[in-house]
């Protein structure tokens, strides 16, 4: 076994074919499935799909084991310029959506002026996605919803936000203080059944003796928020979703509810790059600024 093999399997996952991967490492086609049969071979197992160019079940945790293994000869370099007091190479961040949008231009910022050697590689997506990833190697760490349940992955939380619903201003309710079981028989946009959101509102809601009636189940809450502005209904949202609020809509603080939490994972095994370490100091410290000055926002309790 050698890298070259592990590139080529990684390779083809990426881009889904042998001759996908010949391109993407610059070589090919023979030498891509050269170095695949040598490695099925010593290990026993086809890894690699012929028909349909996808990793097979065995491939798939071959794969996770050779991104780690990439991610860490990556980091070599990386630590060695730290011990000279540089910070230089990637750092891999995975981000759910609503915190990216007003993340990742912070830690552009500080990163520029902190560690303009460090290049930032973000990734938005779902927690779950992210958490796969990050287990898989493809990320260093990932900013997700809490809890994220992974006896290889190590949480640390971040901050707290609250939910609130978006309605029209001149909605009845826009003018109340509200608690969830005031949302009994509204017809309501609401996250997608089986996500760990949308699981606590119907949590909370239980609580209370309700039930929330669903007239759409939307997955992103990007979208959600997009399709409560134009209409479609209110929508019970984390707050940092809604962005340039008209003055026609409005968001109402619904108590009953818990706040969303976030944190930072990353995984167990290994040893965080130079990289990594600095990307996830100066996230802490952009949070911590700007949690301290944004309504509905908390720090994590100790």
């Amino acid at each position: 076994m050698d890298l070259r093999q592990l590139a080529a399997l990684t390779a083809i996952a990426d881009q889904g074919s042998f001759s996908g991967a010949a391109a993407a490492l610059h070589t090919v086609q023979s030498n891509v499935s050269g170095h695949i049969k040598r490695l099925e071979r010593e290990l026993g197992y086809a890894l690699v799909d012929r028909q349909s160019g996808e990793l097979t079940e065995e491939g798939r945790v071959v794969e996770a084991r050779a991104r780690a293994i990439e991610a860490d000869l990556e980091a070599i370099a990386a630590d060695l310029a730290a011990l000279h007091h540089r910070v230089v190479g990637n750092a891999r961040l995975g981000v759910i959506s609503t915190t990216a949008r007003w993340l990742v231009p912070l830690l552009l910022d500080r990163l520029a002026g902190e560690h303009p050697g460090l290049r930032l590689v973000t990734t938005e997506a779902s927690s779950s996605a992210l958490g796969a990833l990050l287990l898989s190697g493809g990320l260093d760490g990932a900013l997700v919803n809490l809890p994220l349940n992974n006896p290889d992955l190590r949480v640390r939380p971040l901050f707290d936000e609250d939910i609130v619903l978006l309605l029209p201003a001149g909605h009845p309710l826009a003018a109340k203080e509200l608690h969830v079981s005031h949302l009994e028989g509204l017809e309501l946009l609401l996250p997608a059944p089986h996500t760990g959101f949308r699981e606590a509102l119907d949590d909370a809601a239980a609580a209370a003796g309700v039930s929330l009636r669903s007239r759409a189940d939307i997955d992103g809450l990007r979208l959600l928020s997009y399709l409560a502005l134009r209409g479609y209904g209110p929508a019970l949202l984390p707050a940092t979703t809604v962005t340039d609020l008209p003055d026609s809509y409005k968001i109402v603080l619904i108590s009953g509810v818990p706040r969303r939490h976030v944190g930072i994972a990353i995984r167990k095994s290994g040893r965080p790059s130079a990289p990594t370490r600095a990307l996830i100091d100066v996230l802490e410290s952009v949070i911590e600024g700007y949690v301290a000055t944004h309504p509905h926002l908390y720090p994590a309790p100790d």
